[in-house]
């Protein structure tokens, strides 16, 4: 997701690394890179133009600040700092200010209409915000099949009705207008108070679909209409917005298929161009996989620093109760491969590892092209499963003769248990290593100090025998993927002292 974005703004930020002064010259190169990344990833050309003059104007102009913070947090701050900062303000600014906000009235039932081209994930969108609605807004949705035209339509929006527990309201030899009318009879009928329009979609725009959507707007009088929006057309996207906003004037928007589209240019033209807010972004086909739109989790993302906040809500969905005291208890490396076990569940519950591994921060430091091996999850857990209770609370009680029965029942080799083993303790050691600092912070900001202690163990100074590349082996990340080299972290500071010791060395000789 967003992958040429993301390329786009490494390579100029990398240039600035080192730098002591943002020039007009080192900016220039910086900002070539960031404007060929927009243009592939389909940003609209005068979108891209503003957003590339408000950048520099703010970056040339802004007076640095080369300290920030107290005491033992105390930091240098770069130029190559402010201006991430600069760019992750202005592509919130871009995208925002956001309005994610389903009003409904108290007095009858509410309604939204959901309209698109075909293929855009229409239907899907609508199965996943009844889900959202029912789950997270406690409402009482109804399904309303208003595309008669699509082979299979109203029986695919049965079955996601089904899925999700929702009802699901269709007529037949009725026209879409009548349907919609229909239903807000069958909701109150039914105790709804939410009604999903889901209207048909056509290949192209033309004037007998507008019209349609335009009539039943007229009757039905919706008090929201979205636009399922498929990010993989690009600029296209942007045009079909446009019209659309323009023959019903749209509410917002539901981004679709982000997951399937490296470049996601629409998302940062389509607020600019057409005036109106994105809702939700939708990624794959599961139901769950529904997330209210924020522009500064986006805008990380893209920049390549994840999005904390958006990974710690759909840990919140799928964790079901208070975990505060399992977090502590793991921060303090007390944890066992009972717990380990858990939180693989929960995670594979986040949905696909790829979507989990883009919200991680530090991005910079996964290879470019590593890829996450779900599988590599379900070996583990298999292994797992092979242990007895005991086994699980007390790993280090597994000598070579129960590795054997456990390689033996999970239908592993001894050497990949082992390997498990091995892992889980370095994590442990690792965690118990990051409470540290983490605990001995609270209460208090101590937020910078955590990051230098991130970047020791992602340096391999936290981790036994692997680091980050320790620690991305157990989640599945593949080294002998497309692009895969091993990482090198450099310690500045003694590569300095080194150089300096080196002059001073030659200086004697002569």
């Amino acid at each position: 997701m967003f992958d040429t974005l993301s390329d786009g703004f490494r390579k100029a930020t990398s240039r600035l690394t080192g730098k002591s002064i943002l020039t007009e010259k080192t900016l220039s190169e910086a900002m070539e890179d960031i404007q060929i990344s927009l243009l592939e990833a389909d940003v609209a050309y005068p979108v891209a133009k503003q957003f590339l003059a408000d950048v520099r104007e703010k970056a040339l102009g802004k007076q640095v600040t080369l300290r920030a913070g107290h005491g033992d947090s105390r930091v240098r701050v770069t130029p190559k700092d402010h201006f991430v900062q600069i760019c992750q303000q202005e592509l919130e600014a871009l995208m925002g200010p956001v309005d994610t906000q389903l009003e409904f009235p108290s007095n009858r039932p509410g309604s939204i209409m959901l309209v698109g081209l075909q293929g855009a994930g229409k239907t899907t969108a609508a199965g996943k915000l009844a889900l959202y609605l029912s789950t997270q807004k406690k409402r009482k949705p109804l399904l309303v099949a208003a595309d008669i035209y699509r082979p299979a339509a109203i029986e695919q929006l049965k079955t996601l009705g089904a899925r999700v527990g929702v009802p699901v309201f269709s007529l037949e030899n009725a026209s879409p207008v009548e349907i919609c009318r229909q239903a807000t009879y069958k909701a109150v009928e039914l105790g709804c108070d939410t009604l999903i329009l889901d209207t048909a979609g056509r290949l192209t725009i033309d004037e007998a679909l507008m019209q349609e959507l335009v009539d039943i707007k007229k009757h039905v009088h919706p008090d929201h209409i979205l636009l399922a929006c498929d990010a993989m057309m690009g600029q296209d996207a942007v045009t079909t917005a446009q019209a659309f906003t323009q023959a019903l004037d749209l509410t917002g928007f539901i981004m679709t298929k982000l997951d399937g589209d490296a470049r996601g240019g629409a998302a940062l033209s389509i607020k600019q161009v057409t005036g109106k807010p994105i809702k939700f972004l939708s990624t794959g086909e599961e139901l769950d996989r529904l997330e209210v739109f924020r522009p500064e989790g986006l805008a990380s993302r893209i920049l390549g620093m994840g999005d904390v906040l958006g990974l710690m809500s759909d840990f919140e969905k799928v964790a079901g109760e208070d975990r505060q005291e399992d977090a502590m208890r793991m921060l303090e490396g007390q944890f066992t491969l009972k717990d380990f076990y858990e939180q693989i569940t929960l995670i594979q519950r986040m949905g696909p590892l790829q979507d989990v591994m883009a919200k991680l921060p530090m991005q910079h430091l996964l290879p470019k092209n590593a890829s996450v091996n779900e599988k590599e999850l379900l070996r583990i857990k298999a292994m797992i499963d092979s242990m007895t209770a005991d086994e699980r609370m007390r790993p280090d009680v597994i000598a070579e003769s129960r590795a054997r029965r456990i390689a033996r029942g999970s239908g592993r080799t001894v050497q990949e248990v082992a390997e498990l083993l091995k892992k889980f303790k370095a994590m442990r050691s690792m965690m118990g290593n990051l409470g540290k600092g983490l605990l001995g912070k609270i209460p208090g900001m101590g937020s910078l100090a955590q990051m230098n202690q991130l970047r020791k163990m992602a340096s391999g100074g936290g981790l036994e025998g692997g680091g980050m590349e320790g620690l991305m082996s157990q989640f599945g990340l593949n080294r002998k993927a497309p692009g895969f080299s091993p990482m090198r972290m450099v310690d500045r500071d003694k590569v300095k002292k080194a150089r300096k010791a080196a002059k001073k060395g030659r200086n004697k000789r002569r």
